[in-house]
C-alpha cells in the first residue's frame, strides 16, 4: 500500500482518534460531567465549552469519522451503541481541545518549528509518525519514507491536506505531553508519607472480635419513619451532589419475534432455497446473494463455523450438502466444495508493489514476474525487497512471520498454504501485485472450502402488525399514573431503565434506546411519551418517571434509592444498643459475647491497607478504627457495613523500618502524579462553562 494511499485511508481518522491522545484517552472517559441541556440554544449548536460554541456540521463530520474508525476496529455494522461511542469520543475531545488550548495559552506552552520538525522528520519522531512511518515490530521509522511522502505534497492536493491534519495534531499530542509533564513534576511524596504507606501495607493486626450481623432483623419488622429517612440523608448529604442529569422511565415491550406459524413458513421458504442450492452453477455467487450472514469463500479450519454444524460439515466428503440446519435464529446451508490438509501456519516473505507506480497492474505483474526469475537464478531476496517492495516488511528483507489461516487476504493466503516450501508466486491483492516466497509451513490439519448460506428466522408481516396494534392499542388506552396498573392487568410485563444519561447508548432491554431517549429529555416526569418505539424485535411503549437534576438531589429525589441504606443505618442503631448494654459491666470479649450469644472471632494477619475481614468482606471502618486502638482494650461498638462490631487487640506487628525511601517514593509519586493529572483536568471542567445540547441531535 502507497504512502499516500496509506494516510488518505487513515489520516481521515486522525482528528478524532488522536485528539487527547494524553490526556483525553487516560482521564475523560465519564470525566466530562454536564448538566441540563439549554434549549434555549441554536438549533445548530450541539454545544458550547466557555462561551464557544460547537456547531452540528462539523461535530457531525467528526462523528462519521469516529464511528468509521469503530466499525473498522470493531467490525460489523454501524449500531446505536456504536454511534452512541462516537459522539461520546467526539464530544470528549471538543471539551478537551477547548480547555486545554486555554490552559496552554495561559501557561505560555508552545512548540517551537525546531521542535516540530524533529517530531516530523527528525530523530525524535512523534508516536503519530511512529505508527503510520513505523515498523510495527521494531518501531524503527522509515525517515526517507517520511521525506519522499512530504515532498510529494506539491504535487498532490489530497496529501497535504492529510500531511496538515496530521501535522496539526503531533503538535497537539506534543503539547499535551509538556502540559502532563508539567503537572505531575509538580506533585511530590514526602518521606513521611512513603513511611506511613509502607507502615500500612505491612504492620500486621491480631484481634478478636464479637459481631451481630445486620440480617439478624428482618426487613420486613422495621417501619422506617421520616426522620429516619432526613436523618440519613442529613448526615450524608455530600453523597447526593447529582454529577449529570438523569432520567428514568418505565416501558412495556411487545415482542415481534417469530411465531411457529412464522417459523414454519420460513422452514418452506428454507427448504426451496436448499433445493436450488443443490442445482446451481455458481456457488459462490449464489451463496453471496443468497446469505444474510457473509462467509469468505476460502478454505477454512475446523473450530471456525457455528459449533451446531461444524463437526458434522467436516467429517463431510468434497461434493456433499448439509442443511437446513436450525441452531440459534437462523438456519445454516452448506456446501462442501473441496476438502484436503493444509498446513496449520506459513513462515513467508513477500515484495509488494504498487501497481499504480509500476504503471498499472500488467506492468506490476510483469516486474514481479521479473523479479522472481531473479531470485530463481540466485538473486538476493531480501535485497531486491528493501528495493521494490513498498510494505514496511521490506526493512527486513520482506520477511512476514509465520500466520495462521484467516490472518492475510484470500489471494495471498490461498497462495501461501496451497503452495510448498521453496515456492515462489505472484498474486494479486487489493494492496498491490505481491511476489511471494514461501520459507516454511509448519503441522497440517483438515480444511474445507464451503458455500455457505445463512438465513435468518424473521417474523411475519401479520406478526408485526399484530404486535404493532397491540403498542398502539396501549398507548392509546394508558393515561399516565395508570401506566403500571394497566399494563399488569393486561398481563404485560414493566420494564425499568434508571438514572439514563442524555447522551447514554445503552438501556437495559431496549437494542435501540436512543429515539426514546431523546423523547424523554423533552418530556415532563409523568408524561406517556406519544410514540410507539421500533427495536430490533419489538415495538416500545415508555413514560417517564424520574428526573433527576445535575447538582445537589433533594430527599424526594434520593428516597427511593437509599431506602437499603436507611434500613441498614437503623439496624446498626438498633444493635448498637444491643451491644453497648452487653459491655456494660464486661471485664473481656468473652463476657460480651457470651452475653450476645455470639462467639469470639479471632483474626490476624490484617493489614491495614487491605481492609477485608475474612469470610465477611470488606470492613474499613472497622479496620480502621482497629489500627488507631490500644491493645488488650475493649472496643466501643463499630457500626460497619455488615454488623456492629467490638473487638479487642491482642497485638501489632511493626515491619522492618524502611531503609530507603526512594523506591517507596517513586511508586506511589507515579500513582500521585496520574491522579494529579486527573484532578487538572476536572478543575478545568469545574471552573468551565459547559453546554451539552447533544441530546437535542442523537
Amino acid at each position: 500500500m502507497g504512502l499516500m494511499t496509506f494516510l488518505r485511508n487513515r489520516a481521515g481518522f486522525i482528528l478524532i482518534g488522536f485528539i487527547g491522545f494524553a490526556i483525553v484517552a487516560f482521564l475523560l472517559g465519564d470525566a466530562i460531567k454536564v448538566g441540563k441541556p439549554f434549549w434555549a440554544d441554536s438549533q445548530r449548536v450541539v454545544g458550547s465549552v466557555d462561551g464557544e460554541e460547537i456547531g452540528i456540521e462539523e461535530f457531525g463530520k467528526k462523528v462519521e469519522q469516529s464511528e468509521a474508525q469503530f466499525k473498522q476496529q470493531y467490525g460489523g455494522s454501524s449500531n446505536p451503541q456504536m454511534q452512541a461511542m462516537a459522539v461520546e469520543n467526539v464530544w470528549n475531545g471538543e471539551v478537551a481541545n477547548v480547555l486545554l488550548s486555554k490552559e496552554y495559552s495561559r501557561l505560555g506552552l508552545n512548540v517551537s518549528s525546531d521542535e516540530l520538525f524533529d517530531l516530523l522528520q527528525g530523530k525524535n519522531p512523534s508516536p503519530l509518525i511512529v505508527q503510520y512511518f513505523g515498523n510495527p515490530k521494531t518501531g524503527q521509522v522509515d525517515r526517507a519514507a517520511v521525506l519522499n511522502s512530504l515532498k510529494q505534497q506539491s504535487k498532490n492536493p489530497q496529501l497535504k491536506e492529510q500531511w496538515d491534519l496530521l501535522q496539526v495534531e503531533v503538535e497537539k499530542q506534543a503539547l499535551q505531553q509538556k502540559y502532563g509533564n508539567l503537572i505531575k513534576n509538580s506533585v511530590y511524596v514526602t518521606s513521611l508519607e512513603a513511611n506511613d504507606e509502607y507502615i500500612n501495607r505491612n504492620k500486621l493486626a491480631k484481634f478478636n472480635y464479637v459481631s451481630l450481623d445486620y440480617a439478624s432483623i428482618a426487613d420486613a419488622s422495621l417501619k422506617l419513619s421520616e426522620s429516619d429517612y432526613s436523618d440519613f440523608y442529613n448526615e450524608n448529604k455530600a453523597r447526593f451532589d447529582n454529577p449529570a442529569e438523569t432520567r428514568s422511565f418505565e416501558y412495556v415491550s411487545f415482542s415481534v419475534n417469530p411465531t411457529k406459524e412464522d417459523s414454519a413458513a420460513v422452514r418452506t421458504q428454507i427448504e426451496k432455497l436448499a433445493g436450488d442450492f443443490k442445482t446451481a452453477k455458481n456457488d459462490s455467487l449464489f451463496a453471496a446473494i443468497n446469505s444474510d450472514v457473509k462467509v469468505p469463500y476460502t478454505y477454512v479450519t475446523k473450530g471456525k463455523l457455528d459449533p451446531a454444524v461444524d463437526s458434522a460439515v467436516f467429517a463431510l466428503p468434497a461434493g456433499s450438502f448439509y442443511g437446513p440446519k436450525l441452531s440459534g435464529n437462523s438456519y445454516k446451508l452448506v456446501k462442501v466444495i473441496d476438502t484436503r490438509f493444509s498446513p496449520d501456519s506459513v513462515k513467508a516473505s513477500h515484495i509488494l508493489i504498487d501497481a499504480a507506480k509500476a504503471g498499472g497492474v500488467d506492468k506490476a505483474i510483469k516486474l514481479a514476474d521479473s523479479l522472481k526469475a531473479l531470485v530463481e537464478k540466485g538473486g538476493n531476496f531480501a535485497a531486491l525487497a528493501a528495493q521494490y517492495s513498498i510494505d514496511g516488511s521490506k526493512d527486513k528483507g520482506g520477511e512476514l512471520g509465520t500466520f495462521a489461516r484467516g490472518q492475510m487476504v484470500p489471494e495471498f493466503e490461498n497462495a501461501a498454504f496451497n503452495g510448498k516450501a521453496g515456492d515462489l508466486k505472484v498474486v494479486r491483492s487489493q494492496f498491490g501485485v505481491h511476489l511471494i516466497k514461501i520459507e516454511k509451513q509448519v503441522g497440517s490439519s483438515k480444511v474445507a472450502k464451503l458455500a455457505y448460506i445463512e438465513k435468518n428466522l424473521t417474523s411475519s408481516s401479520k406478526t408485526k402488525d399484530a404486535a404493532y396494534k397491540k403498542a398502539t392499542g396501549f398507548l392509546n388506552e394508558v393515561k399516565g399514573d395508570d401506566f403500571a396498573p394497566l399494563a399488569q392487568k393486561k398481563g404485560y410485563t414493566v420494564g425499568v431503565a434508571d438514572k439514563v444519561t442524555a447522551s447514554q447508548g445503552y438501556a437495559p432491554g431496549l437494542d435501540n434506546p436512543r429515539p426514546l431517549i431523546k423523547d424523554a429529555y423533552a418530556a415532563k416526569k409523568g408524561d406517556v411519551l406519544a410514540q410507539v418505539y421500533q427495536m430490533e424485535n419489538a415495538f416500545v411503549v415508555a413514560r417517564l418517571t424520574a428526573i433527576k437534576p445535575k447538582g445537589q438531589l433533594s430527599l424526594e429525589d434520593v428516597k427511593k434509592d437509599i431506602e437499603p441504606l436507611v434500613r441498614t443505618a437503623v439496624k446498626g442503631k438498633m444493635l448498637t444498643e444491643k451491644l453497648n448494654n452487653a459491655l456494660k459491666g464486661a471485664g473481656s470479649l468473652d463476657q460480651v459475647a457470651q452475653k450476645v450469644a455470639k462467639p469470639v472471632v479471632p483474626v490476624e494477619n490484617i493489614v491495614f491497607g487491605n481492609p477485608v475481614l475474612p469470610g465477611v468482606g470488606q470492613e474499613n471502618k472497622l479496620i480502621g478504627t482497629v489500627f488507631g486502638s490500644a491493645v488488650n482494650k475493649i472496643s466501643s461498638p463499630v457500626a460497619g457495613d455488615h454488623g456492629v462490631y467490638a473487638f479487642t487487640v491482642s497485638a501489632f506487628s511493626n515491619p522492618a523500618p524502611l531503609a530507603n525511601t526512594y523506591k517507596q517514593k517513586e511508586t506511589m509519586l507515579l500513582s500521585v502524579g496520574q491522579r494529579a493529572l486527573g484532578a487538572a483536568f476536572q478543575a478545568l471542567q469545574d471552573k468551565s462553562k459547559i453546554k451539552d445540547n447533544r441530546v437535542k441531535f442523537y
